[in-house]
């Protein structure tokens, strides 16, 4: 089960589709487009409205546990999925991620992009995200991968990424779950992530019992996309040998 990240879509995991040729079931749920429901509806949009639609969903496709992916707000669904349901969870996979809730001054943060995409759409989150969600290296050295996530990104609707917001600013703090993960759990973290810097991941690694950590080089928030050979290569091993 793959949670994808912020501003983004499912279309961000499509590197890791061919997991499935390791004979994985990949279910890669797009919350944007949920978003866009749940607001359609008048409904507010919380980090545990999307972790009751993973549950439905789950139940939908009859499965009884998973192992959950997710990569920045997806680790912070995957830990609201844990406080819910934690039956579900066969073993985590934290990438690029945090167990603290927003800061003071995060959420202002969060308020002032909701202002922004309510004035100017995607487009403009876009362009404020892209240098964060990216490392110095893929910047520089890989347009590729630059283009192809501001393409994700752009894919997305404004009312949906209105809704992630949203969502993001309700998360609670999890560090005090940490400790009671008693699952296999991977952490991955890209070594030029400056939103959630490896020294966080260090920190998860420390309090999740018998966790692995792995620290990918000249990557940034998102090495799924980044170095997917790399990344697919440290899942794949953990998959065959922890699941």
């Amino acid at each position: 089960m793959l949670l994808h990240a912020f501003p983004l879509n499912a279309r961000m995991w499509e590197p890791q589709f061919g997991l499935a040729d390791r004979g994985w079931r990949i279910i890669a749920p797009e919350f944007a487009m949920d978003a866009v429901r749940l607001n359609a509806t008048a409904t507010t949009v919380t980090m545990d409205t999307y972790a009751g639609e993973v549950i439905d969903l789950l139940d939908a496709l009859h499965v009884e546990d998973a192992v959950v992916a997710g990569c920045s707000m997806g680790g912070y669904l995957a830990f609201a999925l844990y406080r819910r349901a934690p039956n579900y969870i066969r073993g985590l996979l934290l990438a690029d991620t945090r167990a603290q809730a927003d800061a003071p001054e995060a959420l202002q943060s969060r308020k002032k992009m909701l202002q922004l995409v309510a004035d100017k759409g995607t487009p403009a989150v876009v362009d404020e995200m892209v240098p964060k969600l990216l490392g110095e290296t893929t910047r520089k050295t890989r347009p590729e991968v630059v283009d192809r996530l501001k393409s994700i990104a752009l894919s997305t609707s404004a009312d949906a990424v209105a809704g992630m917001i949203r969502a993001l600013m309700t998360r609670q703090d999890a560090m005090a779950v940490l400790s009671s993960i008693h699952f296999p759990t991977l952490i991955v973290v890209g070594d030029e992530d400056t939103l959630t810097p490896p020294a966080m991941s260090e920190q998860m690694h420390k309090a999740i019992a018998g966790s692995e950590l792995a620290v990918l080089p000249k990557a940034g928030h998102l090495p799924n996309l980044e170095d997917s050979q790399n990344f697919n290569e440290v899942v794949a091993r953990f998959l065959d040998h922890r699941i």
